[in-house]
């Protein structure tokens, strides 16, 4: 895992250094995009400033209310249709063709209902995480074996206590993939509505920063928002690879 380590950060090092070089070359043109290292520099001021403080607040508390509400939900909707099989069946098709209809295509009629608050861009990170947990969900259950459940049913365990003791105990691994899947869903949800459909925000302010070419606040904010979603997704990948070690299957 070391040597994974290494390699990944030895492509994201290798990375950076090649901007790097194409910027000061003059192949990016320096109006595009600034050298990784003012990047670097601005990021760090901007932060010290605090200046954008409350719209990073704004964000982050819209991405974690569309993460729980995707996840808690998914994992419930999922564990239900687990148990009848032909409404799951009636529903596979919607599953499988989803994504193919971008939520974003929706936001006139979310603006018309909520308005340019909080509420549209909750719900589209929302709608984008809620289907990948309910699938993933679904995955695991039916790889629970028979045998947990004959021992579940001869326990007289009750439809929700063999979900809560057995069932989706066994699922963790995928309990935790589903989390990773609704935190990257409503990362793209809710920052990408913000773009077009708020008044503040992240988005908001790396859309406005765009307009107005201020490359000190728009690589800095895109640059804050790759870190937080790497860290976060990071420690759900820690803990998966632990719980996979403790079973054997890593």
């Amino acid at each position: 895992m070391n040597r994974v380590l290494l390699y990944q950060v030895s492509v994201v090092v290798g990375f950076v250094l090649l901007l790097e070089v194409l910027c000061l070359a003059g192949v990016i043109d320096l109006i595009t995009m600034p050298p990784p290292h003012v990047i670097a520099i601005d990021f760090w001021k901007l932060m010290i400033s605090g200046a954008l403080l409350p719209e990073i607040t704004k964000s982050m508390g819209n991405v974690l209310l569309a993460f729980v509400l995707a996840y808690v939900l998914g994992i419930i909707i999922g564990t239900v249709l687990h148990a009848y099989r032909t409404v799951r069946d009636t529903l596979d098709p919607l599953f499988a063709t989803y994504y193919a209809i971008p939520i974003f295509a929706f936001y006139p009629i979310f603006i018309i209902i909520f308005g340019l608050g909080d509420g549209p861009q909750v719900l589209i990170g929302f709608l984008l995480g809620i289907v990948a947990v309910i699938v993933t969900i679904l995955n695991g259950l039916d790889r629970v074996p028979r045998v947990l459940r004959k021992t579940a049913l001869i326990s007289r365990l009750t439809p929700l206590q063999t979900a809560i003791r057995v069932t989706l105990p066994f699922c963790a691994p995928y309990l935790l993939t589903a989390a990773k899947l609704a935190l990257a869903y409503a990362f793209i949800g809710v920052i990408g509505s913000e773009f077009i459909m708020a008044r503040s925000g992240m988005g908001y302010e790396i859309g406005f920063a765009y307009t107005n070419f201020d490359n000190a606040t728009m690589y800095p904010l895109i640059l804050l928002i790759l870190l937080m979603s790497i860290l976060m997704n990071g420690i759900l990948s820690h803990y998966e690879k632990r719980l996979l070690a403790r079973r054997g299957q890593q």
